[in-house]
């Protein structure tokens, strides 16, 4: 196996990016950030493209020059990144208004429901949980392991949903976690099964910290889809119930709290989140 997809996709993302994103904003294809600052969005459509654009010619190499340049799990796993990137862009097109008055979080969906307004946040955790149960189909896991692999898979992904509130941070909190779990497990799997999706990623932080670029929940899906993947693939079975209870308890708090006022009130972690954005 090996880092194929990584190297390509990368060199991808590195000519077409900068010329996408501005293309993006000059056609009106964006929204003002937190500072009120307008920049490309949802820059998650350009990930997306820059991956399949990759993969197009290392699937056709892959199999008929039988080079070993993709993981055959990559199959499974991309319907699973790829869907939830997609409804990220569902809800990124269709989950705010005029007046902005979209519902936020679990309790807002639900009231959504409940009171019989339209609510994507409902179709994208539903269509979610169905990629999700397709993607794990066939592991071997019974029981409550296979309950665990799906909110596993479900909540980290929804959890870098709600990190997704300050620039370049979902990009710098998914390194951070690839980085410790290949160097954890002296492995570079992840980076051979998900180097396809984890070039873009790399090259958009480039834009997104320079507030030249949002990822919008089309990217935000995407890359903590990649990060469910990597726990699932690199931890064992206690690594994993470990990593559940984590991310079960970052979810709630994030429900309930500010994530991004807990990481202003702690200065290691502000110092952090701020490492290499624009003033």
């Amino acid at each position: 196996m090996t880092l194929a997809g990584l190297v390509v996709s990368f060199a991808v993302a590195a000519v077409v990016t900068g010329p996408w994103l501005s293309d993006m904003r000059r056609t009106g294809l964006a929204r003002e950030n937190y500072r009120g600052r307008r920049v490309a969005f949802p820059a998650g459509a350009v990930l997306v493209a820059c991956s399949l654009i990759a993969l197009a010619p290392l699937a056709v190499l892959d199999d008929r020059a039988d080079l070993d340049l993709l993981d055959p799990d990559l199959r499974r796993w991309a319907v699973y990144v790829l869907g939830v990137a997609l409804l990220g862009l569902i809800d990124d097109a269709l989950g705010r208004g005029a007046d902005d008055a979209t519902p936020r979080g679990w309790r807002g969906h639900a009231r959504a429901i409940a009171s019989g307004r339209f609510s994507t946040g409902a179709i994208k955790a539903v269509g979610a949980l169905a990629l999700a149960a397709y993607a794990t189909s066939g592991l071997g896991h019974q029981d409550f392991a296979y309950v665990a692999d799906l909110a596993l898979l479900l909540l980290t992904t929804n959890l870098f949903n709600l990190l997704d509130l300050r620039p370049g941070r979902v990009e710098k909190v998914f390194v951070a976690l690839l980085a410790g779990l290949c160097v954890g497990a002296w492995t570079a799997m992840p980076l051979e099964l998900l180097g396809i999706f984890v070039g873009p990623v790399l090259m958009v932080a480039a834009f997104t910290l320079r507030e030249r670029a949002m990822l919008g929940d089309t990217g935000a899906n995407l890359v903590g889809a990649l990060a469910g993947v990597t726990l699932l693939i690199t931890l064992g079975e206690t690594g994993g119930y470990v990593a559940l209870g984590v991310v079960v308890a970052l979810n709630f708090y994030g429900e309930f709290r500010s994530i991004s006022q807990t990481i202003e009130g702690v200065p290691l972690l502000r110092s952090l989140d701020s490492l290499g954005r624009v003033d």
